[in-house]
């Protein structure tokens, strides 16, 4: 487990990203999406998971030109209220930019297959969610899953962008994601043979956090089953 430093897109800058690495030869890489929390420990125990079954796996610091290095906890209050202030001043196409220059960083430390290089996924949480949306309609990401992701509706322009398979987790009683949200998301993309939706009735927004009271662990359980089937079909 070590930090690594990623280079902007555009070259005026760099981030930190974690990374977690296998004991072997990476079946492919994931880059780990984080929630409006920043890369805290949750986060990283995300990324130590996805090592330890045989990926890559990067979570980029996005929230680095407002607050480097933050690492907010859910169950406190106060910690909580900041995270909303950061996710509301966090510009989510330079987010973007930045996801890219992680996916291109984790393509370069991967053997290559046959002609290219191996493959990367993105998995992302609340905010990660809806930027794993964004990642799948905006590069050329191998495959994506967004849990409880926000605002998609408002997104749903940007569906036939969308090349490679995309997989979202949905809170059936999301205090964030509304109940006409979820049937605007069904509606608009039930009919879209590269994405999935998968509906947890009765759960609510983080439930697959990795510790706190928001988990919720059947449905967590359940839900990272799936994501783990969806990269090993898609990724390798």
């Amino acid at each position: 487990m070590a930090r690594i430093r990623i280079d902007t897109l555009d070259g005026t800058g760099g981030f930190d990203a974690y990374m977690a690495e296998p004991a072997g030869t990476p079946r492919a890489a994931i880059v780990v999406i984080q929630e409006i929390f920043g890369v805290n420990e949750g986060m990283r125990r995300k990324c130590d998971h996805w090592a330890e079954k045989g990926y890559l796996a990067l979570a980029p610091d996005l929230f680095w030109r407002l607050e480097p290095g933050i690492e907010l906890d859910p169950d406190v209050e106060g910690e909580f209220k900041q995270a909303l202030d950061l996710m509301g001043r966090f510009d989510q196409d330079q987010g973007i930019a930045d996801i890219e220059a992680t996916i291109r960083a984790a393509r370069a430390r991967l053997p290559a297959r046959g002609s290219g290089a191996g493959k990367v996924g993105v998995v992302g949480y609340c905010l990660g969610g809806r930027l794993a949306y964004m990642t799948a309609a905006r590069t050329d990401v191998d495959a994506s899953v967004g849990y409880y992701a926000v605002g998609i509706p408002g997104l749903l322009g940007e569906k036939q962008a969308i090349a490679r398979p995309l997989a979202l987790h949905i809170a059936g009683a999301d205090h964030f994601v509304t109940p006409d949200q979820q049937q605007a998301m069904h509606d608009g993309l039930d009919d879209q043979p590269r994405i999935t939706l998968w509906d947890y009735p009765g759960e609510d927004h983080g439930f697959a956090a990795e510790m706190g009271k928001r988990r919720s662990e059947q449905a967590a359980q359940a839900a990272d089953r799936r994501t783990e089937d969806f990269f090993a079909e898609h990724l390798g």
